[in-house]
């Protein structure tokens, strides 16, 4: 039997990283998390201990801040890691791929009686955004997505026709409260795009399409979301869903003499259902190694 060093890859997780734009009186705030991985050939760092060919996980920490400064800021969360895939892999040469992961965290203006104020900001609520950069030798893939981001309609939803077990309490409703936390990601074809655009528009058209769609089940929201983004945007090749039902039950309150027209209800935050999809082009480009190491996707 023999024994040998499988797939691979390391690096610095979640480097926290605030850049202040003072460039004006009027401050701006950029602020990533990223996780920078290198795969390549590590097999003597692995079974001998020889580091000869392993840049050190603190030296990735300190070229994302690096970069950041020279770069001029981080920009597009997109071309950043780009920025740092091509670094890695075209500066060592035995560093074949990369695999960069950045989260970015939104920060609005105070309001005050002048206006925004120029230097005080209050963070944005749980929604972030998101990119997945895997660059293999010359191959390189985007994924752009948001995490966090949500929502709810009082009404327009309706769930029934489903099969009856023994075991089935649920009753059919043709008037729900829908909710969902959306996590998003979508495949870009290529690499060379106005991202911030984009992701204003992707957003933009996943919130409405899932305020306008009379819902007969969160699957049918969910695709209807994703149709609306590849009908939109030819550049991107699909987009992948993973969405809770956050459910929201009527309460009872025949027993204290009230009637209950669907006002007052219980939001459970365990168990729920999860609804993972991808809708996809199907002349879409093969993915590649796109969404390796991406978890929870289908």
């Amino acid at each position: 039997m023999g024994i040998r060093l499988g797939e691979n890859q390391y690096g610095k997780a979640e480097v926290r990283l605030v850049r202040i734009n003072r460039d004006t009186d009027v401050h701006r705030i950029e602020d990533v998390n990223v996780t920078s991985q290198l795969r390549g050939d590590f097999e003597t760092v692995h079974t001998r201990g020889e580091n000869a060919s392993c840049v050190a996980t603190d030296t990735q920490k300190n070229t994302v801040y690096a970069l950041a400064k020279q770069n001029g800021g981080v920009g597009a969360i997109e071309d950043f890691a780009l920025l740092l895939a091509r670094h890695f892999v075209d500066g060592f040469e035995w560093v074949t791929g990369a695999r960069q992961e950045v989260q970015q965290y939104e920060w609005d203006r105070i309001p005050t009686g002048d206006g925004p104020h120029d230097h005080a900001f209050v963070r944005r609520g749980a929604e972030t955004r998101t990119t997945v950069v895997t660059k293999d030798g010359p191959e390189e893939w985007v994924l752009s997505g948001f995490e966090g981001l949500t929502v709810l309609k009082s009404t327009g939803s309706e769930f029934h026709g489903y099969p009856k077990t023994d075991y089935t309490t649920l009753r059919e409703t043709k008037d729900r409260i829908l909710a969902t936390d959306v996590t998003a990601r979508w495949r870009a074809i290529g690499t060379n795009h106005d991202w911030d655009a984009t992701y204003t528009s992707v957003r933009s058209l996943l919130l409405e399409t899932f305020a306008v769609t009379h819902s007969l089940a969160l699957q049918q929201s969910l695709y209807e979301m994703g149709k609306a983004v590849l009908e939109a945007h030819d550049h991107i090749a699909e987009i992948r869903f993973s969405m809770p039902n956050k459910h929201h039950f009527l309460v009872d309150l025949e027993p204290f003499g009230l009637e209950n027209p669907n006002e007052v209800f219980y939001a459970a935050d365990r168990p729920y259902g999860r609804i993972e999809a991808t809708v996809e082009r199907d002349d879409a480009p093969p993915a590649g190694r796109a969404w390796d190491t991406v978890p929870g996707f289908v």
